[in-house]
């Protein structure tokens, strides 16, 4: 009795476990394609695996067991709209399958059937690219362009593989995409130098991110466009600012893996755009000369490489006498260029200070002073006092020594002049930095 009570419910729930497991089979119905004459079983899981998906991207690979060698491997994919005609495609499939078709057979009435195959069976871009070839490809053009990996594989795809005709198209996408986000701030950026003995060129390349200024392609382009700036025609004028009109339509040459060779500047800022996928934009320069007995100095500021920066200061220093030493000249120059970034001087000497913005500045030292409640004689001494701040702050020859502050400009070129043998002055100066006056808003 007690063995019949204890079996007796275990084998029950047995029975009841097997039933349910077969009723989830039956919810489950499945296309079951058996092997016949001439249609090969790898077709079949393939088609079993296809149903399974349910409309869904899948790979169906063909092959041959009946005589015929090796077919070539298909890649399938369907879109929603062919869901319906793919799955009356495998039924009858199933038919031909039951009735015993052979391979050759079931591939003439698909071919016959009147759906739309090149929604349902191949893709318009199939390739007989293996994937490990694919990935060495996508790998060789990204490494050429620097474009994104989508854009590269979509290329890729629609080139049917071909690496130098999507090299092609990438360049004609990239026009289409620089010109669409032509309009957006570019405030970020470069600044590029490129300098002899006697004259120096700045350059201000502009993009979107800092990112993008990190670029090797970008620092580059940059580099390239100082030194074009710096090798075209003499303006014949001591500082020479220009804009970018002044060397868009130059050729230049760009000895680069990424880039196209020799174009014209204009085009060489497009394909840069269209490579990083931002607004890129030559904004502005300048060029600075200095005369026989003299010396150009510059200072960049955050440089990534030699030659570029986010800031840039230079100083023209001249000697009355030929025979001065120019060494110590770089030295102090070099010292006072980083003054000037550091600084941010507006004027040469007083003397060069407009008498509209002394007389500016005056009047509201002049209405500061007279809320003190203080006489006329005080305020007027506060005024001038005030006056004189002023000048030691946008004056570079009355600043305050950066180095040593205990002395300014002035004495340090008088010391200079002493060590030399010779009247040491300042010819130009110039101060520059990314973004400067463009809205970030």
């Amino acid at each position: 009795k007690t063995l019949v009570s204890l079996t007796v419910p275990s084998l029950r729930l047995r029975s009841t476990r097997r039933r349910r497991r077969r009723r989830r089979r039956r919810r489950r119905p499945r296309l079951r394609l058996r092997p016949r004459r001439g249609i090969p079983s790898r077709l079949l899981r393939s088609l079993r695996h296809l149903s399974a998906e349910q409309g869904r991207g899948a790979d169906l690979h063909l092959a041959s067991r009946a005589g015929e060698g090796i077919l070539n491997i298909v890649r399938m994919a369907w879109s929603q709209s062919a869901r319906k005609p793919m799955i009356g495609l495998l039924f009858r499939a199933q038919q031909h399958s039951a009735r015993g078709y052979s391979y050759s057979a079931f591939q003439a009435h698909l071919s016959s059937s009147n759906v739309d195959q090149s929604a349902t069976l191949l893709r318009r871009f199939s390739s007989e690219v293996p994937a490990s070839e694919q990935m060495n490809l996508i790998k060789q053009l990204r490494e050429r362009t620097s474009a994104p990996i989508k854009d590269v594989k979509a290329s890729l795809v629609s080139c049917n593989w071909d690496i130098d005709v999507a090299q092609k198209d990438l360049r004609k996408r990239g026009v289409v995409l620089a010109a669409k986000k032509s309009s957006r701030t570019a405030a970020e950026g470069l600044l590029a130098i490129a300098q002899d003995e006697k004259r120096a060129a700045v350059v201000e390349l502009n993009c979107e991110t800092d990112f993008v200024a990190r670029n090797d392609v970008f620092q580059y382009l940059a580099s390239s466009l100082a030194k074009l700036a710096l090798s075209a025609r003499d303006p014949g004028e001591l500082v020479f600012p220009f804009g970018p009109d002044y060397l868009e339509n130059l050729n230049v040459n760009l000895d680069h893996p990424k880039l196209s060779g020799e174009t014209t500047v204009q085009s060489a800022v497009t394909e840069v755009a269209a490579m990083v996928g931002e607004n890129v934009k030559f904004r502005r320069g300048f060029i600075m000369s200095t005369t026989a007995h003299g010396v150009v100095c510059s200072y960049m500021h955050t440089c990534p490489q030699p030659g570029l920066g986010r800031l840039a200061g230079l100083i023209t220093l001249e000697a009355e006498d030929s025979n001065a030493p120019l060494d110590a000249l770089q030295r102090v120059g070099k010292s006072i260029a980083m003054h000037i970034v550091a600084t941010k001087p507006l004027f040469l000497s007083k003397e060069l200070v407009s008498a509209s913005a002394v007389e500016n500045e005056r009047d509201i030292l002049r209405t500061q002073a007279e809320s003190s409640g203080k006489s006329q004689m005080a305020m007027e001494k506060m005024v001038e006092g005030r006056l004189r701040k002023y000048f030691e702050e946008v004056v570079l020859l009355e600043q305050k020594y950066v180095v040593n502050d205990s002395t300014n400009i002035k004495s340090v070129l008088n010391d200079l002049s002493k060590e030399v043998g010779s009247k040491v002055t300042v010819g130009n100066f110039a101060r520059m930095e990314v973004g400067e006056g463009v809205s970030k808003a």
